[in-house]
């Protein structure tokens, strides 16, 4: 069945990943891909959003942090966040974070990815992975590790679907917007579990979830 696994944000971590963007966004500041904006502060909270992930994937799984966010001269990968053996082999992952209101996911719940990203000739990416971040009531953020997908199997169509620029995509609850660019969707149950370890287990505020 598939599950995903959270746990709570500490302060040190968002901070890190404050001090990572403030940098980025002051030395190179481009727009955001998914609708163009040149808005300073949507930019920048969304470089909050992809830098603080990192941070929770690189402590999950006790690797380095990452020293740039994107947006900064020198911190572009090729979509080579980090490198995680799973099952055996290493696989080089794209981490893709989304800021939503709950981690409670249904049916319909998906993972955008940019066309010019998963099709890009010198990408280095095997597969993409996805975290969730949500804000508590009392502030707090809890970040979900949702899962992955390989990069291959969204390539030759075994999942998700692909809108061209321009194409309207009607939500759940009926609203409706339009793509910016080139667009691949992929169903969140679609993903593989992500990988669970004992340290992972023993963050404060761990906790297992399941799709409705």
């Amino acid at each position: 069945m598939r599950s995903f696994f959270f746990f709570s944000v500490d302060d040190e971590q968002l901070d890190y990943a404050r001090r990572l963007v403030a940098h980025a966004a002051e030395h190179h500041r481009v727009p955001n891909i998914w609708d163009g904006t040149p808005h300073q502060a949507r930019t920048v909270d969304l470089r909050l959003t992809g830098s603080l992930g990192e941070v929770l994937f690189a402590d999950a799984y006790r690797l380095p942090r990452p020293t740039r966010a994107f947006g900064a001269d020198d911190g572009q990968d090729l979509g080579r966040d980090f490198e995680l053996w799973v099952n055996g082999k290493p696989k080089c992952f794209d981490v893709k974070t989304m800021r939503r209101k709950t981690n409670l996911f249904r049916s319909g719940y998906v993972l955008n990815i940019p066309a010019s990203q998963l099709n890009r000739p010198d990408s280095l990416t095997d597969s993409y992975f996805h975290i969730n971040l949500h804000q508590t009531n009392e502030g707090g953020f809890i970040g979900t590790f949702v899962g992955f997908a390989d990069k291959d199997n969204i390539r030759n169509g075994a999942i998700g679907q692909h809108f061209q620029a321009g194409a309207t995509r009607i939500r759940n609850d009926k609203t409706q917007f339009q793509f910016f660019t080139d667009t691949y969707e992929i169903d969140l149950i679609d993903l593989h579990n992500p990988p669970l370890t004992d340290f992972i287990r023993s963050l404060k505020g761990f906790g297992i979830g399941r799709f409705r």
